[in-house]
């Protein structure tokens, strides 16, 4: 099964560690220095194309982690995942 994030970017669900809302998650200081970090290594991806409103971590076979951000809210991601629309 696969997860569409918007932006032509899909991503294998069994890679998705966990989908989470911005706005709300922001907020935390151990969130803000985790996305921090993140951008610092280079494993931020904004497939937004506009205000991101949530991000998705990813295991990735090249990084430990890979962050998208997504246009999309959390309960529309978590829709998508469940419906299992994309399955190939």
């Amino acid at each position: 099964m696969y997860l569409h994030l918007g932006q032509n970017e899909i991503v294998p669900e069994q890679r998705v560690i966990g989908i989470f809302d911005l706005d709300k998650c922001s907020y935390e200081k151990r969130t803000r220095d985790y996305l921090a970090a993140a951008e610092k290594e280079g494993v931020v991806l904004d497939v937004s194309g506009q205000l991101p409103r949530s991000f998705v971590v990813c295991d990735h076979p090249y990084h430990r982690q890979i962050v998208y951000l997504s246009q999309l809210s959390p309960t529309t991601l978590q829709k998508r995942a469940e419906s299992r629309e994309l399955e190939l």
